[in-house]
Parts: structure tokens; C-alpha cells; sequence
């Protein structure tokens, strides 16, 4: 006896326009939510690693393991004002810059559920190490090696998600996404607030803060092994029986949660077979795309990292001290989830390049604001307005960017153009350093919403439409 959707399947071709066209069709369910669920679970801890940088850098500085003589041969970095604790985060962009540019084609290759799964042990190792290490020397090369599984984590998470949820809840699910991923950062602040003062079984508290992610991690490892390859990459790569069997577990998984038929599918835009190629992103078809997601990564992380990474120190340049400087952080990374919650209630209601421009508005005036308060009460509340801001500008910009590349060179090319984020990032701690020296939190204000007006600009003039519109459609 056929299932109900054995009889649907018969009505159209079982290849990528048909898979995709199957995906598309599906309707908000448990069965779908899961698997985003699942995938999420796995990058919390991607997260964790990522911004415990700012949280983790005055103890370690304390410690003595940034001195000259400890970091070695990464002393060398102060010819490009790269020092102390800054080693420690540009060897985290670095590492991270370099995952995205050298294995970032991956995904494409192998496959994303077999990426984002080694990746993350590639993570855990890498982490643990990290912890650790006696000198700065050998931390900075650890915290290297660990954040090159980091970038090639969260592309291969994002191009999954957007080629797997259909595209009336896309944006929800990236919401979710990054609702559960960022409830991890309130965390982080809050272990090393804890945890700072201590010291346990012989390792200071920030070596313990980084051993909690490194093995935090491995739990979610048999959650990650219960979901599917992407249908559409399977498609892509010729493999249409295989993609075929994944999306009819999730038909009838869904007609038995929803207790009904689903609808036929209509007919989706074809797309070319086969591995593809990067100079795609300069073709004539995406280079606009590819030069515009060039430069908004570039200005879009000065505001997003530049706060949360040195938010603890513009505290105290605002006359707070260390110790309630880190209070405070953790207070102000409690709005870290929220944004992407509080995005899920229009996610899919207004154009996504709309909301990425909202957001970089409201990043740059909360910034503005921020340079002139002194009270804590009010440093708290901007600081959390800023957080929100920004977790609403990258929910969304995540979603925009796996959106505007075809599933043959999705993940490698958001790789290419999120890189230059990474790389962004790595100087514009300097940058920022610079700013906070030569003109404090005002000057530094004017730095981020600069950054800010020209990611809006290029956005706002360059960046096509996608919302609610299937994948292949964006990109034929």
C-alpha cells in the first residue's frame, strides 16, 4: 500500500528541481524545526569559544602570559600595533579567516553534514589544547589551530539550514539558529565572572572557563549524528535517489505529525549539476553580489565584534572598574539571545536586506549614545539596546548571504565573502584600540558608525530580494 506522498512523488521528476521542489513545499513542523534545533545545538558551543575572548583576556593578562618573553615570537606583531592580548585575538580572527578561505570548500566537496560534523571535533581538540598551554606563546598558536574549525562551523550551519527549511520560515529558523547559539554568550560572561577569582585543582579560572566549551561540545555530538545530508547538495552532486530517500522520510514524518496530505509540489527552477567553480563569484551573474557581501562584512563586524570583544574595557573607560566592568558585561550579554527572538516575530514578514539595515541604523546610534553615558544604569541599558541591534543585524545577515549563491558553490563562496569578516575582525581591533587611545569611547563611536553608514549603503544599493523566495529562483 503507497503512503500519501508515494502517490505525489509519482507526479514529479525525481531530480534537484523536483527535491528541491518537495523541500519547499513542506510546511512549518516539529519534523522540520528539529533538525534546525539539532544543527543549532552543535554551534552553541562555536559561540562559546568565540566570544569568550573579551571575557577570559584581563585574567590571562594578569597571569603574565602576554608579557614579551611569554608570547615569544608573536612579539613581532607590535611592528603592526598587535600586542599583549591582542596576540590572543588576532590569532583567533587569523585562524578563523584562514578555516573560512582554505577548507571552506568543504562542504561542497564532502558534503555539510560531514563537515560541520568533524569540524566540531577539529573544535573541541583544539579548544582543550588551548586551555592548557604554560605560555602566551603557545596559546596564541593553539587558539589559532581551534579557530579554523570555528569559520568552517558556522558557513556549513548557515548553508545547511537555508538549503533544508523552506522559504516561508526561513528566516524563523535562522532566528531560532541564532537564538540558541547566542544563549550560550550570556554563559560565558557569567562562568567567567564566577569562575575568574578561582582557582581549582591547580588551573585558574579562565583555563576552566575554556575547558567547560571544549567539553560541553562532545554532548551535543549524538544529536548531530541523527541529521540528514542536505537533499539539494545531494541533488546538486547527481546523487538524486539518495537525496530522494531523505526527503521522503521527512514527507511522511511530517503528513504523520500534521495528520495531513501534503500538497503537490510545483515545479522549481532548475539548477545546474555538478561541483562548480569559485570564479562563479566573479562571473557576471555575482559579482555585484560578491563585491557588495565583500564590503559589508568588512564594516559590519567592526560594530558587531568590536563591541562584544571590548566591551569589558570601554566599561572601564567609561570610570568602571575591572571587577564590576565584567558585572556589567554580563549583564549586557543577557540580551544576546534575545535579538534573534525578538526578530522571530517578523523574520519572514519584512525583506531581509530591510532588516540587516535596520539594524546596522540602530547599532550605530545606540553606539553613539553609549560614548556619552556615564551612570552604570544607563551604560547597561545602551549596551543592552546595542546588543540587541546587532543580534538582529546578524540573524539576518546570515540568512541574506547563503541566500544570494547557488548550491554548487554556496558554501565555499559564503566562505569567501564572510573571510573578509574574519579578516576585518583581526585588525579591527587595532583599529578600535587606536580610536579608544586617541579619543576614548566618543572616538570610537564615530569609528563603528562609519563602519556602520557604509555596510547600509552597500546593502541598500547592491543587495537583490529574497524574502520568501526559493533558493533556486534567487539564484537562476
Amino acid at each position: 500500500m503507497k503512503s500519501k506522498v508515494d502517490s505525489a512523488l509519482y507526479t514529479s521528476e525525481i531530480d534537484g528541481a523536483g527535491i528541491a521542489a518537495r523541500l519547499d513545499r513542506l510546511p512549518s513542523s516539529h519534523v522540520v524545526w528539529k533538525i534546525v534545533i539539532f544543527v543549532s545545538l552543535g554551534g552553541i558551543f562555536e559561540f562559546y569559544d568565540l566570544f569568550l575572548t573579551g571575557y577570559v583576556a584581563p585574567d590571562m593578562i594578569k597571569a603574565g602570559l602576554f608579557s614579551q618573553a611569554s608570547i615569544g615570537p608573536f612579539a613581532t606583531l607590535q611592528q603592526i600595533s598587535v600586542s599583549g592580548a591582542g596576540t590572543f585575538l588576532f590569532c583567533t580572527f587569523a585562524g578563523f579567516w584562514t578555516g573560512l578561505l582554505v577548507f571552506g570548500r568543504l562542504a561542497d566537496m564532502f558534503g555539510r553534514r560531514a563537515v560541520f560534523t568533524w569540524s566540531l571535533l577539529w573544535n573541541v581538540a583544539g579548544t582543550f589544547m588551548t586551555a592548557l598551554q604554560p605560555t602566551g606563546e603557545t596559546l596564541n598558536i593553539w587558539r589559532f589551530v581551534a579557530a579554523i574549525g570555528f569559520g568552517v562551523q558556522l558557513v556549513t550551519i548557515d548553508t545547511y539550514i537555508a538549503e533544508i527549511v523552506p522559504p516561508e520560515m526561513r528566516g524563523r529558523a535562522f532566528a531560532l539558529n541564532q537564538f540558541i547559539t547566542f544563549s550560550i554568550v550570556p554563559v560565558v560572561a557569567l562562568l567567567a565572572w564566577v569562575l575568574s577569582p578561582l582557582r581549582l585543582l591547580g588551573l585558574e579560572g579562565w583555563r576552566w572557563v575554556m575547558l567547560i566549551g571544549s567539553v560541553g561540545a562532545i554532548a551535543v555530538w549524538p544529536l548531530r549524528a541523527a541529521i540528514p545530508e542536505s537533499p539539494r547538495w545531494l541533488a546538486v552532486k547527481g546523487r538524486v535517489v539518495e537525496a530522494d530517500t531523505i526527503v521522503l522520510v521527512l514527507e511522511r514524518a511530517v503528513e504523520a505529525q500534521t495528520g495531513r496530505t501534503l500538497s503537490p509540489p510545483k515545479r522549481a527552477t532548475p539548477e545546474a549539476l555538478g561541483r562548480g567553480h569559485l570564479w562563479e563569484l566573479v562571473s557576471p551573474r555575482y559579482v555585484e553580489r560578491t563585491i557588495m557581501l565583500c564590503i559589508v562584512n568588512l564594516a559590519q563586524v567592526i560594530g558587531f565584534y568590536g563591541f562584544a570583544a571590548w566591551v569589558p574595557t570601554l566599561l572601564v573607560a567609561r570610570g568602571i572598574n575591572l571587577t564590576h566592568s565584567l558585572q556589567y558585561s554580563f549583564f549586557i550579554a543577557m540580551a544576546d539571545p534575545l535579538g534573534p527572538l525578538l526578530a522571530a516575530s517578523f523574520a519572514d514578514r519584512l525583506e531581509r536586506k530591510f532588516q540587516v539595515i535596520l539594524g546596522l541604523l540602530c547599532m550605530a546610534l545606540f553606539m553613539a549614545l553609549f560614548s556619552t553615558a556615564t551612570s552604570p544604569a544607563r551604560l547597561i541599558a545602551l549596551g543592552v539596546l546595542f546588543t540587541l541591534s546587532a543580534n538582529i543585524m546578524s540573524y539576518a545577515f546570515h540568512s541574506y548571504q547563503v541566500e544570494l549563491y547557488p548550491t554548487r558553490i554556496r558554501a565555499r563562496a559564503v566562505s569567501f565573502v564572510y573571510s573578509w569578516s574574519r579578516l576585518a575582525a583581526a585588525f579591527a581591533g587595532l583599529a578600535i584600540g587606536y580610536f579608544l587611545h586617541a579619543g576614548g569611547v566618543p572616538a570610537v563611536a564615530v569609528f563603528v558608525a562609519g563602519a556602520m553608514l557604509a555596510a547600509m549603503v552597500m546593502i541598500g544599493v547592491f543587495g537583490p530580494y529574497t524574502g520568501g523566495r526559493p533558493l533556486e529562483q534567487i539564484n537562476h
